[in-house]
């Protein structure tokens, strides 16, 4: 057996119960195998410590309290969850997600609102696509119910690590992973369900700044029939080589083309694109190859209700010479505006309109996320 390295404190196990409060100096005790525990908010960190970070944070894994550890059972069922001490975890050195990528991770955020009340963004929704993309890599999955309660109770439990609105939010990663030993190609006979989060930094402190992408002609991030539509933690290292190489000639980030047609658009690394015309917006169809995000969701249904035009269907990679804008989304950067695209060395610019669409749909979502609205469509849950 050896670790995985998430942090550095050894851990311990806490169950707990979904009606279960979590003050500012948190207490989780249980019955349990491990005995009588106590829990109080992390070791060798005061309130003071964490406050001076805000002003410091960056998009890297900042050492929290707490991480939540679930396993399965024989009959693929999950129970007996629970929070431990950000720390280690131990895994198999043949365990399926090392040896065969068995494994998917989700991504969320909670935010603090002025008032104080944590704030969730479509908890379902992530759940549900957990458990489609467990089904796809034969692995079974937390429940919904399981899923959001693992979320709310970790997000609780590390309250303090969330940062004002106006500084970022605390970024939620989930992982189901095949952690039972093999050797041949086989799903794995155990899996982990586990949960850790980190504050970030806000992306547009200073207002949105417009991102420089590369059109990549030999890299495909996803091909037909494979898992380009799920969250497999293998879609990402493949595209690693591509992102460096564009960083290193002063772009942003990559926009990756169909593998088939070599025409046709699909995503920009970890986030999905639309293209703006006139009042209609355009954004690639599901179809197998790109990841059905929920923030791409939602900027859908946000567009209809301002009354855009928003059509799913293939984009050729020519019409964006054409765009009035280009913007991604995705959960951690928001809607991000496209300054500039460069194919095959001939790059066009966006921008002469400032951004308004980009803009107007960004606030839109922004601001229900960070509850400066009122919550009309029913997505965001309500921690007090």
């Amino acid at each position: 057996m050896f670790n995985v390295q998430l942090s550095f404190t050894n851990a311990s196990i806490f169950q707990f119960s979904s009606s279960f409060m979590v003050q500012h100096h948190l207490q989780l005790a249980a019955a349990s195998s491990y005995g009588w525990l106590r829990a109080t908010p992390s070791d060798g960190h005061s309130e003071t410590s964490v406050d001076k970070r805000w002003d410091s944070l960056a998009f890297n894994p900042v050492k929290t309290d707490y991480i939540y550890v679930m396993k399965s059972c024989k009959d693929g069922s999950f129970s007996n969850g629970g929070l431990r001490h950000y720390g280690n975890i131990e895994i198999s050195p043949s365990a399926a997600v090392l040896n065969y990528g068995q494994g998917i991770i989700e991504n969320l955020k909670a935010y603090k609102n002025k008032n104080g009340s944590i704030i969730l963004f479509r908890v379902e929704e992530n759940g549900l696509r957990m458990r489609v993309g467990a089904d796809r890599m034969c692995m079974p999955a937390p429940t919904i119910e399981q899923f959001v309660e693992a979320v709310t109770s970790t997000v609780s439990a590390n309250e303090r690590w969330i940062p004002p609105s106006n500084k970022g939010f605390l970024h939620v990663r989930p992982l189901l992973m095949g952690n039972g030993p093999v050797l041949s190609l086989t799903p794995a006979p155990e899996f982990i369900f586990l949960i850790y989060v980190t504050p970030v930094r806000n992306y547009f402190e200073g207002g949105l700044k417009p991102i420089n992408v590369v059109v990549e002609n030999d890299i495909h991030r996803a091909t037909l029939g494979g898992v380009g539509n799920i969250k497999a933690i293998g879609n990402y290292a493949g595209i690693m080589k591509a992102q460096a190489k564009a960083k290193a000639n002063g772009f942003s980030d990559v926009l990756y083309l169909d593998s088939i047609h070599n025409r046709y658009l699909e995503e920009v690394s970890t986030a999905n694109v639309f293209v703006v015309k006139d009042n209609t917006i355009s954004t690639p169809v599901l179809g197998g190859t790109i990841l059905p995000g929920i923030t791409r969701k939602s900027i859908i249904e946000i567009a209809h209700s301002q009354g855009f035009k928003v059509e799913e269907r293939l984009v050729p990679v020519e019409e964006l010479f054409d765009a009035d804008e280009v913007f991604c989304c995705g959960n951690a950067v928001c809607v991000l505006p496209v300054g500039s695209i460069t194919l095959n060395g001939k790059r066009v610019d966006y921008g002469e309109s400032g951004f308004v669409v980009s803009q107007q749909l960004h606030s839109a979502l922004a601001n229900i996320q960070m509850g400066l609205i009122e919550d009309k469509m029913g997505w965001t849950t309500l921690l007090n």
